[in-house]
């Protein structure tokens, strides 16, 4: 994964947007990373294996990882030390967070969990198994919304 970060940043110099990638599997972090390398999305990557990691990151007391603004969330639901879900509440609580643009890309394609997020205001729910082959749809997906959207 080290491989695919370095090439992320190298050609993320004039990134519309960041991307905060909250997953605890490496191999959809990597696919992720991998595909919008290859779809040349124009955002700098930044990974989290954990909400509570998440909200370190974007309350800038993470003692490495940094996620400038404007932001984008890409959020799974089932990780350990703190789930989507406890994410999702802990952001909307902070007053400087509770703007933040957040997809939620996870396996579960449970009715009461899309129901669940999006009672989060989240602005969107992906199940990773239908983005495409390696993630393709997903990266072509947020390089255009970063594109064309003001973020908060």
């Amino acid at each position: 994964m080290t491989d695919t970060l370095e090439k992320v940043t190298s050609i993320t110099h004039q990134s519309a947007c960041t991307v905060l990638v909250v997953d605890d599997d490496d191999v959809a972090l990597e696919g992720v990373l991998r595909s919008f390398v290859r779809h040349e999305v124009p955002c700098n990557l930044v990974t989290a294996t954990d909400g509570a990691e998440a909200l370190a990151i974007l309350q800038c007391r993470h003692p490495e990882k940094q996620a400038p603004t404007p932001f984008i969330v890409l959020l799974d639901l089932n990780m350990p030390i703190m789930d989507g879900f406890q994410f999702l509440r802990a952001l909307r609580a902070d007053p400087e967070l509770c703007r933040t643009v957040v997809f939620v890309l996870t396996t579960s394609s449970r009715d009461q969990d899309r129901s669940r997020a999006y009672d989060e205001h989240v602005a969107g729910y992906m199940v990773k198994s239908s983005v495409g082959p390696q993630f393709a749809q997903l990266a072509q997906f947020i390089g255009k919304y970063a594109r064309t959207q003001e973020l908060p």
